[in-house]
């Protein structure tokens, strides 16, 4: 009977034992469980949509490419065969979603110190305000900006300075004609120039210092300089002023005049020549006049040319230019000598009419004055 008991105690400690291992397996599945994030079934949804993998190793890079992959795909401006905006409102909202999720789910340490690294950008240093104006200057925050402008207005005024004397150097490097004592000697000149512009500058600044201007009529009343435009900058229009003064030309512009400049050239060509033949064309004539077009047309394709590299370089959209077409040219051509041999006829018929009218004229003048004489020697001899 002891063996059956302590068989029964031993079979009943076994149960005992099976029954505590399964009970602690659910709560070991429980605990993993509720370790693991808690994902709802709309973003598991939204992840199946997306095509990423799992939750737990999609970065936000991943999910940004896959996003922009999709877009590419289904948004309705794509020009795609698969756009559709109702799916492309679904990736969107998914994409939104996800984003969001992976932004709760961060890490709290990162986020602390993500937000310290911001808090230590945003701190401002008890220094930060002599960084100010490239720390040039000193005094009130007034008067350095006063010094900065005026340091500006001569950096601007070097710039040109070395930007004319580059531009001197390349027209004589081009031409040939100027040796470099010539070079060096107008460079020389130009400084001096500059020179004394900036001594008039500074005596005018002293002058105001010393309130010799406090007498004017206008003084202390605003400068009516910018009327047209009130918001415009006082600092850029005297930089423009001065890059206008000493010469400087954008690029667009010298673009456009050497557009305007070829076009005469290749319109007058077409006009004198086409002036030289007879209206209609000999045989002779058509083949000159045809190799007149042929030049005119190489020409044209230049002149195209240059009018797509001024189009790239155009501040605004409405000075842009179109192509210049052979047959526009010519039927011009045509026209103005057709108009021209017209108004030269006109000439020569108001001509011809303003001769016959003085013709007419002398004529009446030389039969009066003949009736005088014949009057006047009548009467002579009658009184003889």
């Amino acid at each position: 009977m002891s063996c059956s008991f302590h068989l029964l105690v031993s079979r009943c400690s076994f149960y005992h034992g099976r029954f505590l291992l399964i009970w602690c397996r659910p709560s070991l599945l429980v605990r993993s469980l509720s370790a693991a994030p808690h994902i709802s079934r709309s973003l598991k949804e939204s992840y199946r949509l997306l095509q990423l993998p799992d939750e737990v190793h999609s970065s936000p890079a991943q999910v940004k490419e896959a996003y922009l992959r999709l877009a590419k795909l289904y948004h309705p401006d794509s020009g795609a065969a698969t756009a559709d905006a109702a799916l492309f409102a679904r990736v969107e909202e998914a994409y939104r979603s996800v984003l969001a999720h992976q932004s709760k789910t961060k890490q709290p340490d990162g986020g602390k110190e993500e937000e310290d690294e911001d808090k230590s950008r945003r701190a401002a240093l008890q220094h930060r305000h002599y960084l100010s104006f490239d720390g040039v200057g000193s005094g009130t925050p007034s008067q350095r900006e006063r010094q900065y402008r005026q340091i500006r207005v001569d950096r601007a005024s070097e710039e040109v300075l070395n930007y004319r004397q580059k531009e001197h150097e390349r027209a004589a490097a081009s031409e040939g004609a100027l040796v470099e004592r010539d070079m060096r000697q107008r460079s020389h000149k130009i400084k001096i120039t500059q020179a004394v512009e900036r001594l008039v500058e500074d005596l005018i600044q002293e002058s105001m210092a010393r309130g010799d201007f406090r007498n004017l009529s206008g003084a202390g009343k605003p400068l009516n300089k910018f009327q047209h435009n009130p918001y415009a900058d006082p600092m850029t229009h005297n930089l423009n002023r001065i890059l206008i003064d000493n010469g400087y030309q954008p690029p667009w512009v010298v673009t456009q005049r050497d557009i305007r400049e070829a076009v005469a050239h290749i319109r007058s060509r077409l006009l004198e020549g086409r002036a030289r033949l007879s209206d209609p064309l000999t045989p002779s004539e058509l083949s000159q006049w045809e190799q007149l077009c042929a030049s005119v047309e190489e020409e044209l394709v230049k002149l195209n040319k240059m009018v797509d590299n001024y189009n790239l370089i155009v501040p605004m959209l409405k000075m842009q230019m179109v192509h210049y077409s052979l047959s526009r040219e010519i039927e011009r051509a045509v026209k103005g000598v057709a108009q021209r041999r017209l108004d030269q006829q006109t000439e020569r018929e108001k001509e011809r009419e303003r001769r016959k009218e003085e013709k007419k004229r002398a004529n009446a003048v030389t039969k009066t004055k003949k009736n005088k004489q014949g009057l006047m020697s009548w009467m002579q001899t009658l009184l003889r």
